[in-house]
């Protein structure tokens, strides 16, 4: 797997433009909807700020804000090396995830960590398992964008450390990640379904291999299997 080296930001993005049609399409849709998921953290994790407690959790959220907007930006230029508006590869994505979120409105401060640690964590391992059909330049610029900055070790502490000096909000907590993980499941079936491109990632399509209907099966135990260990790793129960 091919590696993105670190460059200035005056050097040129240099990557190869698939010849085919149909692939360069559902390299679009994966990067697209990696490129407004990372905007729509950006912009929930901003407006969490105002929910923490403290000046140490507000820098804290702001500086993993930071962190998604990088990786926007990052998406952002791979797509317009391959001649595509980020807007437009991003459009088809808007009104599911819109839809996520609107579903699964945080009530207070945890509720948003929660979310953005359970939640956030299934979509990107569904992408993580789409990243495998794909080249090494685009796979390893996914690996790359999903890569843990720190988020999780953030997450993981604050609530438990919440838990510890408030034991009751843990059965609140894990109610609300159960409830998570079957909306992101919903949201990532949805995604990989009804986009021709991006589904033919997963199932293949003439010339290039994909996965058959027992890899997918197994593709979705894991990802039930990888939320049940976020929780754990929260001091919540699955």
């Amino acid at each position: 797997m091919s590696e993105l080296p670190e460059r200035a930001a005056s050097d040129p993005v240099e990557f190869a433009v698939p010849a085919d049609p149909g692939y360069l399409a559902a390299v679009t849709d994966l990067l697209g909807v990696l490129a407004y998921g990372e905007l729509r953290a950006f912009t929930q994790l901003a407006k969490d700020t105002d929910l923490a407690p403290d000046l140490s959790h507000k820098s804290s959220l702001a500086m993993l804000a930071a962190q998604e907007l990088k990786n926007f930006t990052l998406l952002s230029e791979r797509l317009a090396a391959l001649g595509v508006a980020t807007e437009v590869a991003m459009e088809p994505f808007v009104a599911p995830l819109d839809a996520f979120h609107e579903r699964t409105v945080a009530s207070d401060w945890l509720e948003g960590l929660v979310k953005a640690y359970v939640g956030e964590g299934i979509a990107q391992d569904f992408y993580r398992e789409i990243s495998a059909y794909v080249d090494d330049d685009t796979r390893a610029l996914v690996t790359r964008v999903l890569e843990d900055t720190g988020q999780a070790e953030f997450i993981v502490g604050v609530i438990r450390d919440a838990i510890v000096a408030e034991p009751r909000v843990a059965g609140r907590l894990a109610l609300w990640g159960r409830r998570l993980v079957g909306e992101a499941i919903q949201q990532a079936q949805r995604v990989g379904v009804e986009r021709d491109a991006l589904a033919s990632i997963l199932v293949g399509s003439p010339g290039r291999a994909g996965a058959d209907l027992a890899e997918l099966g197994r593709m979705f135990v894991r990802l039930t299997d990888e939320h049940t260990r976020r929780m754990e790793r929260l001091g919540l129960s699955a």
